[in-house]
């Protein structure tokens, strides 16, 4: 008898600790934070929508396309946008167009855009402003630097980004090292005069952005994706001197060509790039920026609908998906033309494209 209920009180012992190490690992588990998502196979339809913060401070309305008020975002995702591009600048001003864009402000959208389902693009100027073909200028705070610790404040900046979002939980599905750089980026010391020196400078992004979040693609951006000798003179430099990165990036903006042709002029040409750059370099490809005139919205639908059916026949599956730069952004509050939002503060027909 006595054997007996001390083997009762044992099993009872047994059972009561596995009870509280369950309970202790479940808790543990569920107090960590979110583990970095799996890749999404999905066709990604997006929006840089870095304006929209100063947009909304301002007092700027949205509605929706029954002329009622609504957030901005759900807006967008009920015309087909799943991504969210956000550019972020090193010390940015206070400017409602040319600034904001602080990791902290960043980092603030970005939490934003994921909690309403988005997937996110991160876009690295490496300046304190605007950085594009016709500029980029060094941030104030590096001004002077050696070039070794240009490599060192380049990683420090794209690791301090990456890891304010990691520790808000978000974790870019992609992440650019530098925006439009066919000249190359942070000048004098990153032209493309200098491939050597350009390549250290985006190996160091490359690597901070991989320590902090290894599953973001890395993007590396050149303009006028219909320009094939454009790409390969970039994209030959950049594996000569071993740039790293994931996919290509292309901006499309048939209105900033020369004489504002009509997209049709050269959207084939954009298709037989993208299908060039994946085949030669064996990568994803990306229409990370494109636009159309707001005043003609059926055109711009027309060019929406072009681009994305060039992007989704690059063959393998390596067309990755398209981006609208500011479809928000109309121009009676940015004078910026080519956004996809009326004067009505409704989208236009434009962004009907992105249902397709």
């Amino acid at each position: 008898m006595i054997g007996n209920f001390a083997t009762a009180s044992n099993k009872k012992a047994a059972i009561l600790a596995f009870l509280l190490l369950s309970i202790t690992l479940f808790s543990a588990c569920s107090s960590t934070k979110p583990a970095q998502r799996k890749q999404s196979k999905e066709f990604a339809k997006g929006g840089d929508v870095s304006w929209l913060p100063q947009m909304e401070a301002s007092g700027f309305k949205f509605y929706n396309d029954q002329g009622v008020e609504e957030d901005c975002l759900k807006i967008l995702k009920d015309h087909g946008i799943n991504t969210i591009r956000l550019r972020t600048f090193v010390n940015p001003s206070n400017d409602k167009r040319s600034g904001h864009c602080s990791k902290e402000e960043t980092v603030a959208m970005a939490v934003r855009a994921q909690k309403m389902g988005m997937r996110i693009m991160i876009d690295f100027h490496y300046s304190d402003s605007w950085a594009d073909p016709g500029k980029q200028k060094k941030p104030a705070a590096w001004q002077g630097h050696t070039f070794p610790q240009l490599l060192d404040d380049v990683y420090n900046y794209t690791a301090g980004v990456m890891t304010a979002l990691k520790t808000s939980g978000v974790y870019p599905e992609w992440v650019q090292v530098g925006n439009e750089t066919p000249g190359g980026m942070i000048y004098p010391e990153g032209k493309t005069s200098n491939w050597k020196q350009l390549a250290q400078l985006i190996n160091k992004g490359y690597d901070a952005i991989k320590a902090t979040s290894p599953r973001s693609k890395v993007i590396l951006h050149v303009d006028q994706g219909n320009n094939s000798p454009r790409f390969k003179s970039w994209f030959d430099s950049a594996t000569v001197h071993k740039a790293k990165y994931d996919v290509i990036g292309l901006s499309y903006y048939p209105y900033w060509l020369k004489g504002n042709p009509d997209y049709t002029l050269s959207i084939n040409d954009l298709g037989d790039n993208l299908n060039d750059m994946a085949s030669r370099y064996g990568k994803e490809v990306m229409v990370v920026e494109v636009g159309g005139e707001d005043t003609k919205p059926d055109n711009t639908y027309d060019m929406l609908v072009a681009v994305q059916q060039k992007v989704r026949a690059v063959p393998n599956g390596k067309g990755l998906g398209v981006i609208y730069w500011e479809p928000q952004g109309a121009k009676s509050w940015s004078g910026y033309g080519l956004s996809a939002w009326g004067s009505d503060g409704k989208p236009t027909k434009a962004l009907d494209a992105f249902l397709k």
